[in-house]
């Protein structure tokens, strides 16, 4: 069928028939107010009918040679291409049986010859007319959906914005810089990609929940903004008691997480990874992490893969109370972690990864001022 429809133009008629006659009364009778295509047989008619523009209507005469037309309209019926035309059957058949099998065949109406001319003009006209009201539907819907999208796209547009904007505000008050949150998305998004077909995490780790880790991933820190600024940007080393407070920003983190999901009265996927991720990613592996000291796979997958791509960062990254290491540095301090920090697995899949978390940082650097770079 037609992709569009001009509502002015002549609508079209296909009449299949063996019978010249029949074929030349029909003709006069349709077409001052129809486009008409003509078919001798059942062959031609299947080839005129896929050919776009295809009909929006045929008449099909029952009994023709070679192929008669029950058997034409069966295989208009299985062609994707055609099986949305209406059909009319043609026919000195007048049996109940015969207008049975057509209708059955997916036929909309049997008319018996010889032919009422008011007959067949009243309902070749009905069934254009819903022909024409079904395409104009179509278009509509058409519009309508493209419209959704159009807004689909503007909405995800603005939420990752927002997030960008509460993540960054975040970042505003501690000694990282504006990269550090597209890198370790793009190192979570990385290292999830490496393990979505291990049996372990394939059922998390599908691709639409690894865009949502992406997605996600830059609200680890949003809790920060609850640390006073003598301890969240002491430059020197935190004494235990100063320690405590900074760890309480997972727990703050979690808590505007909640206050979402207690606000829109749901949670989603999204929201889990946020809060997930904001509240366990300081977590280790055998137990020494927190808030709440969890063992192996008690911490959420999306938390050990922020913890991969949280501490691969910080340790490349220059900070007032350290320098940058090298990447090499790092995987063996990494390394090192391993079954203690961070789950075997993840860190076997980082390690195997290690050249694409190398671009990623190049690509997301910091400038020689500190400033963010992006290449």
């Amino acid at each position: 069928m037609n992709e569009t429809h001009d509502q002015d133009a002549k609508q079209v008629i296909l009449i299949v028939d063996d019978t010249p006659d029949n074929i030349t009364l029909l003709s006069a009778l349709l077409k001052d107010k129809y486009k008409i295509k003509i078919a001798t047989n059942g062959l031609k008619a299947l080839h005129i009918a896929s050919i776009d523009p295809s009909p929006d209507l045929i008449l099909l005469d029952v009994m023709m040679p070679e192929m008669d037309g029950y058997e034409t309209c069966r295989r208009l019926k299985d062609n994707p291409q055609t099986n949305q035309i209406p059909i009319i059957f043609l026919t000195a058949k007048s049996q109940v049986s015969d207008e049975e099998m057509g209708l059955k065949l997916g036929a909309v109406d049997y008319i018996s010859k010889p032919v009422s001319p008011p007959i067949v003009l009243a309902r070749v006209a009905t069934q254009l007319n819903l022909v024409r009201a079904r395409n104009l539907l179509q278009d509509q819907n058409k519009h309508l959906e493209s419209l959704v999208k159009d807004r689909t796209r503007k909405l995800a547009k603005m939420q990752d914005a927002i997030i960008m904007a509460m993540a960054s505000l975040a970042e505003t008050r501690d000694n990282e810089t504006g990269n550090h949150i597209r890198r370790t998305q793009n190192y979570v998004a990385a290292l999830a990609r490496q393990l979505k077909n291990s049996p372990r995490f394939s059922s998390e780790l599908t691709d639409e929940n690894i865009e949502l880790l992406y997605k996600s991933a830059p609200l680890h820190d949003i809790g920060k903004v609850g640390i006073p600024d003598n301890i969240l940007l002491k430059p020197g080393k935190l004494t235990s008691e100063e320690f405590e407070v900074m760890k309480l920003h997972t727990s703050y983190g979690r808590e505007t997480i909640l206050s979402v999901e207690r606000y829109l009265g749901e949670s989603n996927e999204f929201l889990r990874f946020a809060r997930e991720i904001t509240y366990s990613h300081q977590e280790k592996w055998d137990g020494s992490g927190y808030p709440e000291n969890l063992v192996g796979d008690a911490i959420p997958i999306s938390a050990r893969l922020m913890a991969v791509a949280d501490v691969y960062d910080a340790l490349i990254s220059k900070r007032v109370y350290k320098p940058a290491f090298s990447h090499e540095e790092a995987i063996e301090i990494m390394r090192k972690g391993r079954g203690s920090h961070f789950d075997p697995e993840m860190l076997d899949a980082f390690l195997s990864i290690t050249n694409d978390f190398k671009e990623i940082a190049m690509r997301y650097r910091e400038s020689e001022t500190g400033d963010s770079e992006i290449f």
